[in-house]
């Protein structure tokens, strides 16, 4: 499943800050039993929005770590409140297929 939020920078700060604390609060997290990574996305025509996509085994997984209270991780999201608004766009599940097309180096 992924989970998915966007991130919207306050004026005075950068994403780079974001991405920093991103980066610090992932590292833990993805040590979570069916973390599967993440992603984080700069929106092209403005790069105050960003977008953050993690990837788990199952919405289970993703239940159980955050039931898990990590202090760390409270502490680096919490250090971001200053400077960012976080809004959840959700939950979702993993595509029952997916069609891709061809790679073209494989013609």
């Amino acid at each position: 499943m992924k989970f998915i939020f966007e991130v919207r920078i306050k004026e005075g700060h950068t994403a780079e800050e974001y991405a920093d604390v991103w980066v610090r609060a992932s590292r833990i997290i993805q040590q979570a039993p069916g973390a599967r990574g993440t992603q984080l996305h700069r929106k092209i025509d403005d790069p105050r929005t960003l977008i953050a996509i993690a990837s788990w085994e199952s919405k289970e997984k993703r239940d159980a770590m955050e039931g898990q209270h990590d202090p760390a991780v409270a502490e680096i999201i919490r250090s971001a409140a200053p400077f960012c608004d976080i809004r959840i766009l959700g939950e979702f599940e993993e595509p029952e297929w997916v069609v891709m097309p061809p790679d073209p180096a494989q013609r």
